[in-house]
């Protein structure tokens, strides 16, 4: 399966529609919907296909469905969900439920996460990336990975063992 990747601004028009970006699109290609979870943690949106929904209901198969863990779960994943038509321009509607969820204006930062993506608002977009970098840079030296490439293993490119514990 293809991944969405990469983040793009696109702006928002008059009548609050937005063009999901042409990559994002070839991956949705052939579905009529969009699946949009408001972030419990964040003021942004998870976006996706039918994954999206059957990763959440792998999720709620494991509870006890009297469980007031259910309960509140199948509430958020299930009733405070929005299905968005994707319209043959490749545009959805952003629905005030998001719009106020998010602070979304003008614009929309699309953000690939893998297997599905968010919409952020530009500023909170802008804020929480200089945090991710942060908190990545400090992950990366508590591994000892010290050579300033953030997408090599542990221990650097070349394989080098990771403060001599990986020496035989």
């Amino acid at each position: 399966m293809d991944r969405f990747l990469s983040n793009t601004i696109n702006r928002v028009d008059r009548k609050g529609r937005v063009s999901i970006p042409a990559p994002f699109r070839a991956i949705l290609a052939g579905l009529p919907s969009l699946h949009v979870i408001l972030n419990v943690d964040r003021e942004t949106v998870d976006c996706g296909g039918p994954d999206l929904l059957r990763v959440n209901e792998a999720r709620l198969a494991q509870m006890d469905p009297f469980s007031e863990e259910y309960e509140f779960w199948s509430f958020h994943l299930m009733g405070d969900t929005d299905q968005l038509k994707i319209d043959p321009e490749g545009r959805i509607a952003l629905t005030d439920n998001i719009r106020e969820h998010t602070g979304i204006d003008s614009e929309v930062v699309f953000v690939g996460r893998g297997n599905f993506f968010q919409m952020w608002e530009p500023s909170r977009f802008r804020e929480y990336r200089g945090l991710a970098r942060s908190r990545v840079s400090a992950l990366r030296k508590r591994l000892g990975q010290t050579d300033g490439n953030a997408t090599s293993p542990p221990g650097g490119r070349t394989g080098e063992p990771r403060n001599g514990q990986d020496k035989e």
